[in-house]
């Protein structure tokens, strides 16, 4: 199969409400669409990279100059018959994983498309359906947490997760557990701790948590087995998991007993599929984590949660809860708390191209 065309869009879409973080607050999502042509056949994938470095060190800039000055030149015009050769061909680019999945996402989605299968059959998928969560960011007020909860569990998700930060941690979690003592509830830091916070995060064991994520640095893994060692709760690690190799010595290290599989912090469903490998012959739980993707992003996390070691409710909620209109159609809604996984070829779902050239901020066409 032999890549002809490669287009690149950035598209703009507004959230239903702004969602803060104990790093960032934000109010739209530019994301860089990538449409791959391969033997006549076309693919859709995302890149899903914040705007800002601050839960990465890649932007949406970044990945536009990856994709467009390195990564789109060296499979233009190549031939390549699976993911692992595709990914041969930009193997030489160190890093840079949210702009590689993009284009590997795209690719999958080609691959698929060509044989006339679902995605998530060609990924190895086993369910029909994917239990969904929701990930709720940190609010002015405790008030604002509980309507929201109160609405998603009435919508039927079956997991909350709340973004923590010093000064927004262990007395909101109190409130919430004392107001909805049987939720299943996880919470995630996005790296706002140190172990000088080790008293204020075992504060946390008294509420009977799925999971804390990714507490400490980024970047790291040694502290996260120390702070493991003093904790009950399970320590989820989201961040500093960007391969395999990475889980592998994390869990060797006893640095966590969960793992958040990101497509896009792996740099493709290729890795993230190896990374679920691990885990399941380790028996780890696994679950998949998002970056508030568009439709073809949350697509391709919707095939590969289907995968069978994606035992815990992952961030896959329903597009309605962050867009008011998705770029994709059918749309991606979540029914009592899970979300079918789409039987059709590909991603199973089809961009809107009128919806999408309406968001588009910025344009460009790589032929071979």
């Amino acid at each position: 199969m032999r890549i002809e065309r490669i287009d690149l869009k950035i598209v703009r879409l507004p959230l239903v409400r702004p969602f803060q973080t104990s790093s960032s607050r934000k109010a739209h999502l530019d994301h860089i669409l990538v449409r791959v042509v391969a033997g006549g056949v076309i693919g859709w994938g995302e890149c899903a990279s914040p705007s800002d470095p601050y839960y990465c060190p890649e932007t949406t800039e970044t990945c536009w100059h990856i994709l467009k000055d390195f990564l789109a030149p060296a499979v233009l015009g190549r031939d390549w018959s699976t993911i692992d050769d595709l990914a041969g061909l930009y193997r030489p680019v160190k890093g840079n994983r949210f702009a590689k999945a993009g284009l590997e996402i795209a690719c999958w989605d080609v691959l698929a498309r060509a044989r006339g299968v679902p995605l998530h059959a060609l990924l190895g998928g086993t369910r029909v359906e994917i239990d969904s969560g929701v990930s709720l960011g940190i609010e002015s007020q405790v008030q604002v947490l509980f309507d929201q909860i109160d609405r998603y569990r009435e919508e039927g998700y079956r997991r909350i997760k709340l973004k923590i930060a010093p000064g927004w941690d262990v007395d909101v979690v109190r409130r919430v557990r004392e107001r909805y003592p049987s939720v299943p509830l996880q919470v995630d830091a996005n790296s706002a701790y140190t172990l000088d916070d080790v008293p204020t995060l075992q504060a946390l064991d008294a509420f009977d948590l799925i999971l804390i994520e990714q507490p400490l640095a980024h970047d790291d893994i040694i502290d996260h087995a120390r702070l493991q060692a003093a904790l009950r709760t399970d320590l989820c690690l989201d961040e500093s998991i960007h391969s395999a190799d990475d889980a592998r010595k994390a869990l060797d290290l006893g640095a966590c007993r969960v793992i958040n599989i990101k497509v896009s912090r792996l740099g493709g469903l290729l890795e993230a599929r190896r990374v679920h490998d691990l885990c399941l012959a380790r028996g780890v739980p696994v679950w998949c984590g998002g970056m508030h993707e568009f439709g073809i992003g949350r697509a391709a996390n919707v095939a590969i949660a289907a995968l069978p070691g994606f035992t815990l409710p992952g961030d896959i909620s329903g597009s309605d809860k962050y867009y008011a209109e998705d770029i994709v159609e059918p749309p991606i809604r979540a029914q009592r708390g899970a979300i079918a996984v789409f039987e059709g070829p590909g991603l199973g779902v089809e961009p809107i191209e009128e919806r999408v050239e309406a968001r588009t901020l910025r344009a460009v066409t790589l032929p071979a």
